[in-house]
């Protein structure tokens, strides 16, 4: 979460879900934390492994799935796309992190499977 807020401090809302998107995986390599960004997330159908076009924003060490976004007011259908990521992936942690708020922790949600 430090790494999105110091993104957020630089700055600030208002910009496409993309920069900050980079700019946070920038934040995450500078503290050498391990991550991917736009991983595939594959589905599981009938003993076959589908792509479906579906992506991560950010995989933190294997561990975190950040789903990030940069709109007026987080939905509960934001929510469902982060759960649903997490159990096709099986991670338990999940952090769903608004960028478009005026104080950022204000638009960061944890979920925990």
């Amino acid at each position: 979460m430090g790494c999105a807020i110091e993104v957020h401090k630089q700055l600030g809302p208002g910009l496409l879900e993309s920069t900050y998107e980079q700019c946070r995986a920038h934040e995450l390599a500078l503290h050498q934390l391990p991550y991917t960004l736009q991983q595939q997330v594959p589905v599981q159908y009938k003993g076959v492994s589908l792509d479906c076009g579906y992506r991560i924003d950010c995989l933190v060490d294997n561990k975190i799935i950040l789903e990030l976004k940069s709109v007026e007011s987080l939905k509960p259908i934001h929510e469902a796309q982060l759960l649903t990521y997490m159990k096709l992936m099986q991670v338990n942690v999940g952090l769903l992190i608004n960028f478009n708020s005026l104080i950022l922790k204000n638009g960061i949600k944890r979920f925990i499977l």
